[in-house]
């Protein structure tokens, strides 16, 4: 049993002097979140002695700070983030292939999202074009200066932290797309599933892409159903988890589909509500509480309006929605059941 930290007890004259200094600056979003964050900071002059560590926490607190800024005048845009190698020449059929996708996905009305780097992500940018396109860089000591596509633009982030930069990728994404690549596309890939696994994260598709006629996405899906699945190390319904291809235009479907009817989803306490376009008929809610009963826990699948949690964001309030008591574990079986709405 894992414990969690003790909430503090609240220190009035503190508190009086972060909201005085909140107000000195101009006060604006979410002071009650700031007030507790300036609060903690403070708390790292008795809690944390070692410079190095607090130089993370700055760090990471400044590049976060910047990256949801320069994200945030396109947050009603979806977005596609590209993973692939770094090392892949324009020669080569993978960058091609990368290029035509990033062209096809910004005809969909996607951004594109690479680590803006050269190979795969600068193809990535080149297809889609700098006005559509993402850049979140990596200081490396040896590379990688961020690729001419992106590096005038004013939509590139650079990090010092690996952590900070896939949170950005992950946070922004509606969609993932992995061409081959090395050791950092295999981390970006399984951060990427063990997040849509855990709920950690948004569902949202995840499309592996090959070369054509390639093998690279095979070999590694023989690997996860010899070895992971077969050993119980994952369930069988992470499968639904990701796709694979070696056809773009395969690829631009199998993402723009997975938002044909569904729009978002989030937990309003014990309820999962899914936003949709279209609301299921009676009859079709029938079959899903039939069909998947087995992650219902509590309220089963019905139609429900706006709750006042999600009024108080102004949450997508023009949209049907659906909410049941959801399991919290199975992923898999909660991917499968955004498809059959999408297909309804």
């Amino acid at each position: 049993m894992t414990s969690k930290p003790e909430k503090p007890a609240v220190d009035p004259e503190l508190r009086r002097r972060v909201q005085e200094l909140i107000a000195f600056k101009g006060g604006g979003y979410n002071e009650d979140a700031v007030t507790d964050i300036i609060e903690n900071a403070l708390k790292l002059l008795t809690d944390v002695k070692d410079t190095g560590d607090v130089r993370v926490i700055q760090t990471a607190v400044r590049e976060l700070r910047y990256a949801y800024r320069l994200f945030a005048p396109y947050s009603r845009t979806r977005k596609v983030t590209m993973f692939g190698s770094a090392r892949t020449a324009p020669s080569k059929q993978e960058y091609q292939h990368a290029l035509d996708f990033g062209r096809k996905m910004a005809a969909a009305g996607f951004m594109v999202i690479t680590g803006a780097g050269p190979g795969i992500m600068q193809a990535g940018h080149e297809g889609a074009g700098p006005e559509r396109s993402f850049g979140v860089n990596i200081r490396l000591p040896w590379e990688q200066a961020a690729n001419p596509v992106i590096r005038e633009d004013k939509k590139l982030v650079t990090f010092k932290y690996f952590f900070t930069r896939k949170l950005i990728f992950i946070r922004h994404s509606d969609a993932i797309a992995l061409f081959p690549g090395g050791f950092g596309t295999m981390d970006e890939g399984y951060e990427a599933l063990t997040l849509m696994q855990t709920g950690k994260s948004q569902l949202m598709p995840l499309v592996l892409i090959d070369r054509p006629g390639g093998t690279y996405w095979k070999t590694w899906d023989k690997h996860v159903r010899e070895h992971l699945l077969r050993d119980q190390l994952i369930s069988p319904d992470d499968l639904n988890l990701y796709r694979i291809t070696d056809d773009t235009d395969e690829a631009v479907k199998l993402i723009t589909r997975f938002y044909r009817n569904f729009q978002s989803s989030r937990f309003v306490k014990d309820l999962f509500v899914i936003r949709l376009k279209h609301a299921p008929t009676d009859s079709a809610l029938e079959a899903m509480n039939e069909d998947f009963a087995d992650i219902i826990v509590g309220p089963p699948i019905r139609r429900i309006e706006a709750t006042p949690e999600e009024q108080e964001d102004t949450d997508h309030l023009e949209l049907p929605r659906i909410a049941f008591g959801f399991n919290r574990r199975d992923y898999g079986r909660l991917r499968q059941l955004v498809d059959v709405l999408n297909g309804l």
